[in-house]
């Protein structure tokens, strides 16, 4: 049975640079490090198991093993092995080997090292790609069985720039397990294969709903075999988001619908790949690489003792994940790791982008290296993270991956914490209210947002509150949200902390919210469900609540309608005008002009101009106003002709909302203000 996973709270203390208190001297680790010095790497494709027409070969890495033993099965869970295989050293390259005059289909093993006279226990090695039920045994499978038809042609969604990528969190099980989703395989990868289903009271659900809002992308949680949910056991329907990682390189068993097959869960999602890519839909992979779920008895541990995780001097696990451990990826194996588990992906199961979790655990060389080397695969593939992490590392935090460091990074971007915090309030405080919920001081921070962390001539980063300088070189290197898994999501941050509030003035400000995003610089990116006013009970960090805490109530998107069409306009005005994805910091300073406005007497208002047809856009001008206020305020807009495209909470991406002539304007509380004019 897969044990539980270690206590998560991955945002809640996050620490970028500027936060760093260091508790411990990083530059004492190197003692530790000086263990691991001589340490060979290998950096071939062919580690842990290859079929051929000679045979089955195995191959583990394993320097400083004094032994190693292949153990084969003929069950994935269960009996004794069947036969144990003593592997051969090669000393040059640290790899222990094995082969097998046969195509072992359909058996499975496990590697047992024997290291400074301990016999550790039996692992399915770091680069299981196949495995039975609960991961604990690999398996050999051929995976041109697991091929969907037409797989050779498959391909994600064309991208020109990340700016034109909008990205839709989502959980498998969070899609489709509520009762009124209309869908059959709830909770499972086959979910979003499903097409024409619909709700109880008839709205679009699943994939086609998701065509219907016209989101870009999709960015799915762990999605690679976590720990925590025991498969045997699936109707206990066992929640997780899966930050818990077990085996990196095979898809989850609880998504499938055959979990003891080791074929089902890698063909149901391949299935699923491409069902969103014939819907023009690119899928992002959440992965975790900076943590194990078990220290001692991770897979990591079990193959090469000691080498894959940071430690301090004293010898306990560094721990910035805030799960128990991290792991080294400035170490060169480690970093071969990443680079090819990342390169996998993409060639298995045609991934077009990767979501680092806790990125600034990982060291700036090994983030660029993998960027670099997906690049060359597909340059449309997609990479970004969270620029923090969740404590001190031994890692020196200059060379961590960081937010701040990100534009020492070349094609990476990282969340922008600083407009999530200014719109909605401080995440690790729930009373706590934002620039779109009515609370003064956060105008400037919230303009950082608008031009994606890049330096502009009318932006004062001294008044910033998280970041205090323009760190990012581009607006591709920035990805805009206000809510996503974990933390309060945005309904619930609204009923938090506007007690008082109505639901129908929390959605007007949810609303707004969004419009800052949508309408910022950068990659707008919404948690599922946003758009249809979902909650999750008030609870910060659902990672093991059970359904009904986590379940979109499809329901809702009857009910609020008109939230989905507002999110729906948002979108389509996004993708219509380039205006609001310029691709560069050049573009952004010398199109965006901000209006001059007293905070004092104007508080809660941002007001500014996309000017000169940006990036080629087909209108001339595009006005912006943001009125966080509880109150309507007033704004002065030149003379001419302008179409209302957003409006007391109305929108249409075409300006058909009216016409104005420009002079004094009055904008709703709570409410955006969009005009635009071609001449």
């Amino acid at each position: 049975m897969k044990k539980p996973i270690f206590a998560y709270f991955m945002a809640a203390t996050m620490l970028s640079a500027s936060m760093v208190a260091t508790s411990q001297d990083a530059s004492a680790q190197s003692n530790y490090d000086a263990q691991f010095v001589d340490y060979p790497s290998y950096a071939g494709d062919d580690l842990e198991m290859r079929v051929d027409k000679s045979g089955t070969h195995f191959k583990l890495w394993s320097p400083k093993a004094d032994k190693v033993n292949l153990h084969l099965y003929n069950d994935g869970r269960t009996g004794e092995a069947y036969k144990t295989i003593a592997m051969t050293f090669n000393s040059t390259d640290g790899t222990w080997s094995a082969s097998v005059a046969e195509q072992l289909y359909g058996k499975f093993y496990t590697f047992q090292i024997e290291q400074g006279g301990k016999l550790y226990a039996e692992t399915p090695g770091v680069w299981a790609k196949a495995v039975g039920v609960n991961g604990k045994r690999a398996a050999i499978i051929d995976f041109a069985n697991t091929d969907p038809e037409g797989w050779t042609e498959d391909r994600g969604p064309k991208v020109d720039y990340f700016t034109d990528v909008i990205i839709y969190e989502m959980h498998h099980r969070d899609m489709s397990v509520h009762t009124n989703s209309g869908i059959a395989n709830k909770g499972k990868f086959l979910a979003l294969t499903e097409e024409g289903v619909r709700s109880l009271n008839g709205e679009k659900t699943g994939i086609d709903h998701l065509k219907e809002l016209g989101i870009t992308h999709v960015h799915i949680l762990p999605s690679y075999d976590y720990n925590s949910v025991d498969e045997t056991q699936l109707p206990s329907n066992v929640y997780n988001w899966g930050y818990d990682p077990m085996n990196y390189n095979t898809p989850e068993g609880s998504y499938s619908t055959n979990p003891s097959d080791p074929e089902t869960r890698i063909r149901e999602m391949k299935e699923m790949i491409k069902a969103l890519h014939d819907a023009g839909i690119g899928v992002i992979l959440d992965v975790v690489y900076n943590h194990t779920a078990e220290n001692d008895g991770s897979n990591f541990h079990l193959t090469a003792p000691g080498y894959y995780h940071r430690h301090w001097e004293n010898g306990n696990y560094g721990d910035a994940s805030g799960c128990g451990n991290e792991t080294a990826s400035d170490r060169q194996q480690m970093r071969n790791y990443i680079i090819n588990s990342t390169k996998y992906w993409v060639n298995e199961y045609h991934i077009d982008g990767f979501r680092f979790d806790l990125m600034a655990i990982h060291d700036i060389e090994t983030m660029n290296q993998v960027a670099a080397e997906l690049k060359k695969i597909d340059p449309r593939i997609f990479v970004y993270g969270e620029g923090w992490t969740c404590g001190d590392s031994p890692l020196k935090v200059e060379k961590r991956a960081l937010k701040e460091h990100v534009s020492q990074m070349s094609g990476i971007a990282v969340f922008s914490d600083d407009l999530r915090d200014a719109v909605k309030g401080h995440y690790s405080n729930a009373a706590d209210r934002g620039f779109a919920s009515g609370k003064p001081g956060n105008e400037e921070t919230v303009k950082i947002g608008i031009v994606a962390a890049t330096a502009h001539p009318q932006v004062d980063y001294s008044k910033g509150q998280n970041s205090k300088f323009p760190y990012a070189a581009s607006p591709q290197m920035i990805v805009n949200y206000v809510s996503c898994h974990d933390d309060l999501c945005l309904t619930d941050k609204l009923r938090l902390s506007m007690p008082d509030a109505t639901d129908a003035e929390r959605m007007a400000v949810a609303k707004l919210a969004q419009t800052v995003v949508f309408t910022s610089q950068g990659t707008p990116f919404m948690f599922c469900g946003e758009e249809i006013f979902r909650d999750k009970k008030g609870i910060h960090n659902t990672y093991n609540q059970p359904d009904h805490v986590n379940a979109i109530d499809w329901n809702l998107k009857a009910t609020n309608k008109d939230q989905f069409n507002y999110y729906k306009g948002l979108i389509a005005l996004r993708k219509a005008h380039p205006a609001f994805r310029m691709p560069t910091a050049e573009m952004i300073a010398k199109h965006i002009v901000f209006d001059k406005i007293d905070s004092e007497k104007q508080p809660n208002l941002i007001a500014y101009s996309l000017v000169d047809n940006a990036n080629g856009d087909s209108w001339k001008e595009i006005k912006v106003v943001l009125n966080g206020a509880a109150t309507a305020q007033e704004v002065k807009i030149k003379k001419g002709d302008w179409m209302i495209v957003a409006q007391d909470g109305k929108i249409c991406p075409e300006g058909q909302l009216g016409t104005t002539k420009g002079g004094k304007i009055t904008v709703a509380p709570y409410s955006a203000l969009i005009i635009a004019r071609t001449k």
